[in-house]
């Protein structure tokens, strides 16, 4: 590691085999729990927007869930600021043991809200307040837990080890799958809406403290520990972050375009696009979306054991072309009404992204230097997501409802996969040098 440009005050707190795999385990679990306490509104969101936002076309009722979803998006960049500069300026492990404690009261009081019947109009505003809260807390997880996961990997590693950001982002969003198709599968539609709904959000509290736990308990990164040692804590992060790396702040933001449109389209929306598009039963779409979320997770780690060998770019290009070349026929397939084309058009769409999601966590990381990466490589990612991402699955369904074609969020998606893969373009490779 010395041969990599190691300095004798990192090699001396370089982290052995058994504790980064520890500080890696407890890091993707923390991931984990904070993702299912997000993820589980998404694929409740038919059942919250009967309950929420009752009216005569379901499909404005749906807008009105979705534009809450995204909501949540719109405090991101704020909670990016927030604990990035914290973690920044204080340490990875303290920022991101605050950033789950936030998100399991939220998550816990949102299984506490009354519905539409039971206080009128107060309860979505209710529920918009409870959204924000997460959202704060989410923007300063993504970038704090790939710093933090990638930031102990050893050279040449990065890219594998660094896959697991996502297996934890995507295994939370598996668990909330999973927890809401179980409820909803074993419930009848009586109990579901009265009390069924509630359970997978009240749930959140013990996965909080449990992630608070597991990340209280962890040292941080080496490379923090570094710069911490040597008086090289950087004093205004955000400042220097915009000042000293805009372009790779840039990059942080437009390589993210694809990332999160691919991600909250087919993870997120294809569930109620079959079920109101190609009137599918819900059961079957959250089975379905269960196990192509499964086959997702395990494909991340292969990606970035590959992105080690051939480089970022090669994996990024790929998944952006795909979806180029693609996009269209994904949603024909998914609107055709059959059980089978909808299992095919999301199984693709998941796997010609995971190429792209299994590499992006190692390489955000290597684009900022430690003094910065939190904060910078948070507020990118998170103001692509928050307009583009968050939004994603409003605007694919206004695109339905204004154009009247099933396939017109086929376009939004092309969009974003057009424009990042031009930005990828322009970018060097990054997974053959050292840490800055």
């Amino acid at each position: 590691m010395r041969g990599n440009g190691m300095t004798a005050a990192a090699a001396s707190i370089a982290p052995s085999g058994a504790e980064y795999r520890k500080a890696i385990t407890a890091g993707v679990i923390g991931n984990v729990l904070e993702w299912y306490d997000f993820g589980v509104y998404g694929y409740l969101v038919p059942t919250i927007s009967a309950l929420f936002f009752p009216g005569g076309d379901p499909l404005v009722s749906l807008l009105s869930t979705f534009a809450v979803f995204g909501v949540g998006f719109v405090m991101r960049p704020v909670g990016s600021i927030l604990f990035g500069v914290y973690g920044d300026k204080h340490g990875r492990r303290k920022a991101l043991s605050a950033v789950i404690f936030v998100m399991a009261i939220a998550t816990f009081a949102m299984g506490l809200l009354p519905t539409y019947a039971q206080a009128g109009v107060i309860a979505p505003a209710l529920l918009v307040i409870v959204r924000l809260f997460q959202g704060l807390s989410v923007g300063g997880e993504f970038g704090g837990s790939t710093a933090y996961i990638v930031e102990f990997a050893p050279p040449g590693r990065r890219g594998f080890l660094g896959s697991f950001q996502l297996v934890g982002v995507a295994g939370g969003f598996l668990l909330g799958s999973l927890t809401a198709a179980l409820f909803i599968g074993s419930l009848s539609d009586a109990d579901r809406l009265a009390w069924g709904w509630r359970v997978p959000f009240l749930l959140g509290i013990a996965v909080g403290i449990v992630g608070w736990y597991l990340r209280w308990r962890l040292d941080d990164t080496p490379k923090f520990t570094e710069i911490e040692e040597q008086g090289a804590v950087a004093k205004a992060p955000l400042t220097e972050a915009f000042r000293d790396h805009p372009w790779e702040t840039f990059l942080g933001f437009g390589t993210t375009l694809h990332n999160t449109v691919a991600y909250y389209i087919a993870l997120i929306f294809m569930n109620s696009y079959m079920i109101n598009v190609a009137k599918l039963p819900q059961r079957t779409v959250l089975w379905i979306g269960t196990g192509c979320l499964a086959v997702f997770v395990a494909l991340l780690p292969l990606m970035g054991w590959l992105s080690d060998r051939v480089g970022r770019r090669p994996l990024l290009l790929f998944s952006c072309a795909a979806y180029v070349v693609l996009g269209y026929p994904f949603f024909l397939m998914a609107s055709s009404g059959s059980i089978g084309m909808a299992i095919l058009a999301q199984l693709l769409m998941v796997v010609l992204y995971a190429p792209y999601a299994g590499t992006c966590p190692s390489f955000y990381t290597e684009l900022f230097p430690t003094r910065v990466r939190y904060t910078a490589l948070s507020v990118g990612y998170n103001i692509a997501v928050a307009i583009f991402g968050g939004f994603a699955p409003f605007i694919a369904t206004f695109l339905v409802h204004e154009t009247g074609s099933t396939q017109a969020p086929a376009f939004y998606v092309i969009a974003a996969a057009v424009v990042t893969g031009l930005i990828l373009l322009k970018v060097p490779e990054t997974a053959f040098k050292p840490l800055r």
